[in-house]
């Protein structure tokens, strides 16, 4: 979905045809929504605000947002309409192998903005992706030094899944046996943090979303992305595996666990401060 893309339909779904179409199908299980869209400012300002504000009115569910890197002013803004939860990754730890990827802006921004966001009362989570082209174990080590470091309430890692149209779309997709290994070692080093099972991992390996919850995902995501905006939202590949309600439901039997009634939010507000996340989650890569 990068900018330079020019085949993809741009678009932005307005707030009042997200609140009509979710909120009425909201099931009955889920405990937080998470407002997820490119470094959008526009979006941030007319979109996700006024949306917020209409589900903090209208719902109970904990607000978490995914928009990127932004003015200070905008997650002031975020955060008086009524969300608590930013989710920013660094997907690498090294400034360098940051540049070479060509994520957003610089990992230093990046690294200021997580900083920023929790001294301001946000919980924050970061996060990275494995096997990502050009990654070595050391920058893998660098990785988890800097994630360490952060002041964080919960940390993702994702496979890298090759993307269509990309320079990267020839490089092999991590394998899931390094993927698990390393959520498993997330969890041993945050016992209350939030670890999400990324939709990726159903396209790393069999069983792999359902693994991730038993090597210590806590965080189902489920897509509520209107049906007819998911073609134009493609992250990963056109045929990636959306994680409906049902599918989700589904992996969480599967892994031998139930969906909790408690959302992140009041999750968090009964934890004491996390351990450290230093580990050598590099172990068993592949």
């Amino acid at each position: 979905m990068r900018r330079d893309h020019r085949d993809l339909h741009r678009y932005r779904l307005s707030a009042d045809e997200i609140a009509e179409e979710v909120i009425p199908n909201i099931p009955g299980f889920i405990t937080d929504l998470n407002i997820q869209a490119g470094e959008d400012p526009v979006a941030v300002r007319e979109i996700a605000i006024p949306l917020i504000r209409e589900l903090k009115a209208s719902t109970t569910l904990g607000i978490s947002v995914c928009l990127g890197t932004l003015p200070d002013r905008d997650y002031a803004a975020l955060r008086e309409a009524g969300a608590d939860y930013y989710v920013i990754k660094v997907e690498t730890g090294n400034a360098g192998h940051y540049r070479e990827v060509e994520s957003p802006g610089s990992l230093e921004e990046r690294v200021a903005a997580i900083r920023h966001l929790a001294a301001s009362g946000w919980n924050v989570s970061s996060g990275f992706v494995l096997g990502l082209p050009g990654q070595t174990d050391a920058i893998l080590d660098e990785t988890v030094a800097l994630l360490e470091s952060l002041p964080l309430a919960g940390c993702s890692v994702s496979p890298f899944i090759p993307g269509e149209n990309t320079r990267f779309s020839g490089h092999p997709a991590a394998g899931l046996a390094a993927v698990l290994n390393v959520v498993a070692g997330l969890r041993l080093r945050m016992p209350s943090g939030i670890i999400p099972a990324v939709s990726a991992m159903s396209l790393a390996g069999e069983d792999g979303y359902a693994g991730a919850l038993r090597a210590g995902a806590n965080l189902a995501t489920i897509n509520l992305t209107p049906a007819r905006a998911r073609a134009d939202y493609q992250i990963y590949r056109k045929d990636r595996h959306i994680m409906t309600a049902g599918r989700v439901l589904a992996e969480i039997e599967a892994a031998g666990c139930h969906p909790s009634a408690t959302s992140m939010r009041d999750w968090l507000l009964h934890q004491t401060p996390q351990m450290p996340l230093a580990c050598a989650l590099h172990s068993g890569r592949g």
